[in-house]
């Protein structure tokens, strides 16, 4: 080859790689800026809760500051779509939940998005759930309490996170269950579990059924009581709260809820693979499991393609209870 053909070959090649490193140097420094977690219900509730959680532990991994917006309003789908509608650069993250995720794409046919509209990063955890009165309720059992709704149809009060969420199911699978009719409650939606709990201390409503986390600061301060819970065995914070099974309603114990991190949709695969990672050593930090456990929930990381099958299912249980119950949301 003569010189001025190996001359032009190695120019050529110099610009490949002028080209290249930069893509690779920049790679290799993700992320480089600050990390966006949106959480689509308010403050002091469960994705609030779980978003700043995980937003305290990742920058020993990530070697960032992560943020946390609560963006609220219409069951969660707000800071939903606000995800959804993001770059997919890894830098804007939602803190997806049971009730924004499955029970409204499920319930919801006009919804702006679908359960399997964003990247899967993984689970982050369990919530038992439970039904709670307040402590000088009338009702001092589970079955006091559904006794009351039997006989009183359409009065009692129950507060929700919103309609459509996790809050709801419960009551309603109950209701379903026992052949009192979907309206056998009167539902009060709010913005958030707090405020759902709010609503039960004030006695602006007769029950809640909720993520224990919400409600375990005030059920060990004796504000209220738990009537039941749905995990399989008795949880260990609250030992003398039966389980669904043992109160006589094992229905219930389909449901749970789950906090998980999804990024927009069409993230780069080794993006997903980075958070993949990243959230398994978040699974083995001692700070994230200890803030974690110390608001009642179970720490319980799945990776990315495991938390696709999971809400596939979870989505798939509420749109066969939605049909069963006759539940289409407007």
């Amino acid at each position: 080859m003569k010189s001025s053909a190996v001359s032009r070959v190695i120019a050529h090649l110099c610009a490949v790689v002028a080209t290249v490193a930069p893509i690779f140097a920049g790679a290799q420094q993700y992320p480089s800026r600050p990390l966006l977690i949106v959480a689509p219900f308010g403050a002091g509730g469960d994705s609030d809760i779980a978003a700043r959680n995980l937003a305290a532990v990742l920058p020993k991994y990530l070697k960032q500051n992560t943020v946390v917006l609560n963006k609220v309003g219409a069951s969660g789908a707000i800071g939903s779509e606000y995800v959804k509608n993001a770059a997919p650069d890894g830098y804007t993250f939602l803190l997806a939940r049971v009730g924004s995720q499955a029970t409204l794409p499920a319930l919801k046919p006009d919804l702006s998005y679908k359960w399997n509209d964003f990247s899967f990063l993984g689970i982050l955890e369990l919530n038992p759930y439970v039904c709670a009165v307040v402590a000088d309720s009338q009702y001092k059992t589970f079955g006091e309490l559904v006794e009351g709704i039997r006989r009183n149809p359409g009065k009692l009060k129950y507060s929700t996170a919103g309609v459509g969420t996790i809050h709801e199911m419960g009551p309603q699978l109950l209701f379903d269950a026992q052949k009192l009719g979907k309206d056998a409650g009167n539902q009060i939606p709010y913005k958030s579990g707090s405020e759902a709990a709010t609503a039960l201390l004030g006695r602006h409503v007769d029950f809640s059924c909720s993520n224990l986390g919400t409600v375990l600061g005030f059920i060990k301060n004796k504000q209220m009581r738990a009537l039941v819970t749905t995990t399989p065995e008795r949880f260990k914070e609250i030992p003398d709260v039966p389980t669904a099974k043992e109160a006589g309603y094992p229905a219930l114990e389909r449901i749970i809820g789950w906090s998980a991190l999804y990024g927009p949709p069409k993230m780069d695969r080794k993006l997903i693979a980075v958070w993949g990672e990243t959230l398994q050593k978040v699974g083995k930090d001692a700070q994230w499991i200890n803030a974690t456990e110390r608001v009642g929930s179970v720490p319980h990381i799945k990776s990315p393609e495991a938390t696709a099958a999971y809400v596939k299912e979870q989505y798939e249980t509420y749109y066969k209870l939605g049909k069963a119950l006759n539940i289409v949301l407007q």
